[in-house]
Parts: C-alpha cells; sequence; structure tokens
C-alpha cells in the first residue's frame, strides 16, 4: 500500500511539474501552428515564385527558374520607382496629419464633456465604414466637374476646377484626405484609451500652479503617451507601405494604373496589377518580398530609435 500511495504521489508531482512548465507552450502553440501555416508557408512560396518566370499565359513557365532576375529588373524598372515613391509621399501626407488630429480629438474627448460617451463612439464610426463606400463619397467630393471641394476652393482658384487625379501633388492629397477620414478616429481612441491612465491629480496640481490647457496638454499629456505615439507611428507607417485600397478605388479607369500617368499607383496596386492584371506571377512575388524587405528595415529603424528615446530617458 505504501509503495502505491508513493508510486501514485510521483506521478502527480510529475503532472503538476508538466501542468507548470509545459501548459504556457501548449496555450501558444495553436497560434504558431496557424502562423506558420497561414504566414510562413505563404512567404516561403513567394520567395520561391520570385525566382521564376512564370506566367498562366505561358504554359509551362512555372518551372522555369531565373534565379534572382526578376529582383535585378525591379532595380531598373521606373514603374516600380515611381510606385514606392509614390507610397512614401501618400503615407506621409496621410500619417503625420492623422496622426496629430487623433492626437488632438482624444484630448479634447479625455475633458468631462456631455454627452461624452456618444462623441467617443462618434469618432469611431469613419473606422467601421466600408472603404468601398468612403471611396464612393470621396470620389464625388474630388469630382474635378461638380465635386463639393471644387465648389467650395471657386473663390480662391477663380473659378478654373482642380483636376485631383490628373496631377501627382493633387492625388496625393485627395488619396491622403480618405486615408486621414478612415483612421482618425481609431487612433483617437487609442491615444484617448492611453490617457485614460494619467492621474487626474496632475492635470489638477498643473491648474493650481497656472498651466493653461495648452500647457497640460504639451507638459503632461504628451510626455505621459509617448509609449503609444511611438506604437501608433509604426503601425501607421507599416499600414502605409500596405496602401491599395484607397487608390484602387479612387482611380476611376479600373485599369490599375493609379491615374493616366500612375500619379498616385503606390507599390501594392503595381504589385496588384502584375499579378492579376499582366499575369506575371515571378515578377509580383519578387515586388511582394522586396516591399516586405522595405517593412521589415522600417520597422528596425523604428525599433532603434524607440531603444534611443527609452536610453536617453
Amino acid at each position: 500500500m505504501t509503495l502505491r500511495r508513493q508510486a501514485g504521489s510521483s506521478i502527480r508531482t510529475r503532472l503538476h511539474r508538466f501542468d507548470l512548465k509545459g501548459s504556457p507552450y501548449l496555450y501558444i502553440t495553436p497560434f504558431f501552428v496557424l502562423f506558420g501555416v497561414f504566414g510562413l508557408l505563404p512567404l516561403a512560396y513567394t520567395a520561391l515564385l520570385s525566382t521564376t518566370a512564370w506566367s498562366p499565359r505561358r504554359p509551362g513557365s512555372e518551372d522555369s527558374s531565373v534565379g534572382l532576375g526578376n529582383y535585378g529588373d525591379l532595380l531598373g524598372d521606373e514603374n516600380f520607382h515611381n510606385a514606392l515613391i509614390n507610397t512614401f509621399g501618400i503615407g506621409l501626407l496621410s500619417t503625420v496629419p492623422q496622426l496629430l488630429l487623433a492626437l488632438g480629438i482624444a484630448h479634447l474627448l479625455n475633458y468631462r464633456l456631455r454627452g461624452r460617451l456618444f462623441f467617443r463612439m462618434g469618432v469611431l464610426v469613419p473606422y467601421i465604414t466600408s472603404v468601398a463606400a468612403v471611396a464612393l463619397i470621396f470620389n464625388q467630393i474630388f469630382a474635378r466637374d461638380f465635386g463639393l471641394l471644387n465648389w467650395l476652393l471657386q473663390p480662391f482658384t477663380g473659378g478654373t476646377p482642380i483636376d485631383w487625379r490628373a496631377s501627382t501633388l493633387a492625388s496625393w492629397v485627395a488619396v491622403s484626405v480618405m486615408v486621414t477620414w478612415h483612421w482618425t478616429g481609431y487612433n483617437a481612441l487609442i491615444y484617448l484609451a492611453a490617457m485614460q491612465t494619467i492621474p487626474y491629480e496632475l492635470y489638477e496640481s498643473a491648474a493650481i500652479d497656472g498651466a493653461s490647457r495648452w500647457r497640460q496638454f504639451w507638459h503632461i499629456t504628451v510626455p505621459s503617451l509617448r509609449p503609444t505615439i511611438i506604437f501608433t507611428v509604426i503601425v501607421s507607417t507599416i499600414g502605409a507601405l500596405q496602401l491599395f485600397a484607397e487608390p484602387f478605388l479612387f482611380d476611376t479607369t479600373r485599369n490599375n494604373n493609379g491615374g493616366s500617368e500612375r500619379q498616385f499607383q503606390t507599390v501594392v496596386l503595381y504589385l496588384y496589377q502584375q499579378f492579376w492584371s499582366n499575369g506575371q506571377y515571378g515578377y509580383g512575388a519578387a515586388i511582394a518580398w522586396t516591399l516586405f524587405l522595405i517593412t521589415v528595415v522600417i520597422a528596425l529603424i523604428n525599433f532603434l530609435l524607440v531603444r534611443r528615446i527609452r536610453s536617453t530617458e
């Protein structure tokens, strides 16, 4: 009986140790399995595809290897360079105003306003609205001959309507406005959630010392939100590099050129054109991998900047 009890106790002890040490790995295993199946495998397959000249219009081309030839062609591809410039330009014009507006809106919503729950939920409406619906409305607003914006700008343009799709800068502004409209409320709620953690006593003490609300914002709110601001900058930058829906829907010609002279064709839109419209699977895969590497480099730069900022604090 004694031996049986000792054996049972030993098994329970081992199970208890396994539960303590092994359970966390079992809980996170499903995520990594799914990530491997739907993340790493497609990534590896795309890398393999990028070394071929596969096109569905040329039977048997899926087995024709070109090595790194697609990447070499990409370096000399002026359309890709143009798409890269457009991506960074639109990303800059949309990310900076978007985050500044979100920060200001969150600061206002953090005050004890009447009906603040209504206003807090209201800023999320653009985010939950379909991108297609947003593009439909903004296509009407930015229309050259009957658009609302050109009607409002008549006193400043001398009655000459602006063709928002014709020039590079005008089209960048139009697409950036759509992106800013869609994402500002989402970032505002992230900032607002972070502001809720700032002790209200800090604001009361500052008010007693005579600090205006503007000084409270700059000297209390912004420094307290620094980690959240860095997070939103990184996420917004990565999102800007993957911009597709807005320029795709803003292009009324539907040829995926992003304007008659590719004024607002982003990298992902160019990838889509090469892959689906031109049927160049291998070349499209090379664009996808190049964009992935650019995103990784920018994420690493952001990471190093964050480490530097933290080390100086």
